[in-house]
């Protein structure tokens, strides 16, 4: 079978902080400066890491946001500007597939455009994304 490339530009970015505040504030100003469609804060997470030649453990909430892999690198800058972490963890996955509406809908969201781009854009999903 031969495969298509997918004109699909999303991607998930998965995000670490040690605070639902600090997660918030950086959910809120990702989604509210077009950097990302949406965030979920997830509820608190235990980690365990190697940090300066020691295993430590923490707790910590983690944050998923939806937005295109076109504004990866603005969305990772305004993150670590935000993020209390001196090596926060940011990291990107690709959407390899999923309801074409959303998909459409994370893509007008986060259009360089901005604003008006998202006023726009006709796909509005509801509840939980």
């Amino acid at each position: 079978m031969a495969s298509r490339k997918s004109s699909n530009d999303s991607a998930l970015v998965y995000v670490t902080a040690p605070s639902a505040r600090e997660a918030d504030r950086i959910a809120l100003t990702a989604v509210n400066e077009g950097l990302a469609a949406c965030a979920n804060v997830l509820g608190p997470i235990r980690s365990i890491f190697r940090w300066q030649g020691k295993v430590e453990r923490s707790r910590e909430v983690s944050l998923i946001l939806k937005t295109r892999r076109t504004r990866l690198a603005a969305l990772t800058r305004r993150v670590k500007a935000l993020h209390s972490y001196s090596v926060p963890c940011i990291v990107a996955l690709p959407i390899v597939g999923g309801n074409p509406d959303f998909l459409s809908w994370i893509a007008a969201e986060c259009a360089p455009g901005g604003r008006r781009a998202r006023a726009r854009a006709r796909v509005k999903p509801r509840g939980n994304r």
